[in-house]
């Protein structure tokens, strides 16, 4: 008879379920500010399965990266991106290359996809977080889907923080790691100066205006 589950590993795999369902849900929406706060809500999740994996296993570098998460993701970088939202006066994100019922299709099929991926290797890890290790694909797929979709600046930089939440969520499954914080960084700083250039030059956060100037 197997053992079972410890409630523990059930409740890291309830938290990595919720943000599945953001990550869909940031997929289908189209909303600017809302697609934000679902960012937000992700990276709140994200921190408390982090903390549950930090007490549970003990491991004392598991803390620091729930408290930087619970910092940046669902505080510091939502709070900028509203800034940019309001400074930009962007309202929505009204176009897409394919629309929301297709979107959410090729959504559910990189989910099965990523199930598949990573059962084998879920499989050989020890940790108890391994059932998650689907899930944090599913959530890089359709984080990059949502990238390559969408047509604003601002929506694509969502997409690209919501991709890394999915990376930490899996290195945290297979290995108890502690996410990059400072390729983070990094990244949020060129992504904001990246924002101003395309406002400053092209009076527009559409990324079609570059591609225009590329062809001239």
């Amino acid at each position: 008879m197997n053992a079972a589950i410890p409630f523990s590993a059930q409740l890291i795999n309830l938290f990595a379920a919720v943000i599945l369902l953001l990550a869909f849900a940031m997929l289908a929406q189209r909303r600017m500010l809302a697609l934000i706060n679902l960012f937000a809500l992700q990276g709140f999740t994200l921190c408390l399965s982090t903390l549950v994996v930090a007490v549970t296993t003990g491991q004392s570098h598991l803390y620091y990266s729930a408290g930087l998460t619970l910092l940046l993701k669902a505080m510091v970088l939502p709070w900028i991106l509203h800034r940019l939202v309001r400074k930009l006066n962007v309202k929505s994100e009204v176009e897409a290359l394919i629309n929301i019922p297709t979107t959410m299709l090729v959504g559910l099929l990189l989910v099965m996809i990523a199930f598949n991926v990573a059962l084998p290797i879920s499989q050989l890890s020890q940790t108890i977080t391994r059932g998650t290790l689907g899930i944090a694909m599913a959530v890089v797929m359709l984080a990059f889907l949502m990238m390559i979709t969408r047509q604003k600046a601002i929506t694509q930089v969502v997409g690209f923080l919501s991709m890394e939440n999915g990376l930490f969520l899996a290195a945290t499954s297979a290995t108890y790691g502690m996410p990059i914080v400072v390729e983070l960084g990094i990244a949020v700083i060129i992504l904001g100066v990246f924002f101003f250039q395309i406002r400053d030059q092209f009076d527009s956060l559409d990324i079609r205006h570059m591609e225009r100037l590329k062809d001239n």
